[in-house]
């Protein structure tokens, strides 16, 4: 099995996970099974999908997953964007936040160009 831990972008996404949850503990009560809800899983969903791949035994397995990890990223993407047009977020935390995003989706997108590599050798 992978030692997904060691990975920068399953600690990035971790990060991310950790951030986000933080930041939406000041969204409305109204929201907390709509925003709230919907982009804290979509977040956990990112570094959840790095682990379970890293312990599959293919790597065509452990691509799999890392994609459904890079389409949960889209979606935090989106509810971070929705949560800045209706000013939940603060421009400041909204910058940290997708410039966090933007680091993950880098690593996430190297590791992917790794794994495919391996698979056409």
């Amino acid at each position: 099995m992978r030692n997904y831990k060691n990975l920068g972008v399953w600690q990035h996404a971790d990060d991310l996970t950790v951030q986000i949850y933080q930041i939406t503990k000041q969204f409305p009560p109204a929201e907390v099974y709509g925003i709230t809800s919907q982009l804290r899983r979509a977040a956990y969903s990112v570094p959840a999908n790095i682990a379970e791949g890293a312990g599959r035994e293919s790597n065509a397995d452990y691509l799999r997953f890392l994609s459904m990890a890079r389409g949960s990223l889209a979606e935090v993407e989106y509810f971070l964007h929705l949560s800045r047009r209706l000013e939940y977020l603060s421009e400041d935390s909204w910058n940290q936040l997708t410039a966090r995003v933007n680091q993950t989706f880098a690593a996430l997108g190297g590791l992917m160009k790794a794994i495919r590599k391996s698979l056409k050798t």
